[in-house]
């Protein structure tokens, strides 16, 4: 997606990342999460089923259904959404309170599968995803939303080892903003409030 500025005034005045449109809720998130270093295993499953569930939408639309879908996923707990029934399917495709996929939402069952069994393999969700910038944010500091790239190297390796455990939904695309959300990478652009923050 194309942005008019790199940065955009806030309702508070405060430079944010251009695609942080002016509302509370993009403002919100843009200040308290997205490029903040999240290492909690059930927090980094729900951010990157989420992520999936935005595919070919934008993330302002997930955001404003966030609080829905920690209510009907039973606040992401994997092992509840690993034994969800074909009848329970259904209830969340006619919700419109989320994104009515099918795909998705039979992809969120068998990730949270997926995210089980590599739990039990390698300890931690957190430590495996996290592995692949070395255990600690990778500062990219661009001076423009034109220096920001939709993918990497290592959203290319993290893709590749979590569609072998099985997962889906998790293309570099999608891996890359999972990773600038979760702070694995920090891509906040010059001129915003937050860039070399921390």
């Amino acid at each position: 997606m194309a942005w008019k500025h790199d940065t955009i005034a806030g309702t508070d005045g405060k430079a944010r990342c251009g695609w942080a449109t002016a509302d509370p809720i993009y403002e919100t998130y843009h200040d308290t999460e997205w490029g903040r270093p999240l290492k909690d295993d059930r927090a980094l499953f729900e951010l990157l089923t989420l992520e999936g569930c935005q595919a070919g939408l934008s993330w302002i639309t997930v955001l404003r259904k966030r609080e829905h879908y920690r209510k009907v996923y039973d606040g992401f707990d994997p092992a509840r959404i690993a034994r969800y029934t074909p009848a329970k399917l259904a209830k969340l495709l006619a919700d419109p309170g989320i994104i009515r996929h099918k795909g998705k939402i039979e992809a969120s069952v068998s990730n949270a599968k997926a995210y089980l069994a590599l739990v039990e393999r390698e300890g931690s969700f957190s430590k495996f995803l996290w592995s692949f910038v070395g255990g600690k944010p990778k500062k990219n500091r661009p001076r423009s939303l034109k220096d920001v790239p939709a993918r990497s190297a290592e959203s290319d390796a993290m893709s590749k080892a979590l569609q072998k455990a099985g997962f889906k939904f998790v293309g570099s695309t999608i891996c890359y903003a999972f990773m600038q959300a979760s702070g694995m990478v920090d891509d906040h652009v010059a001129g915003c409030h937050r860039h070399r923050k921390e």
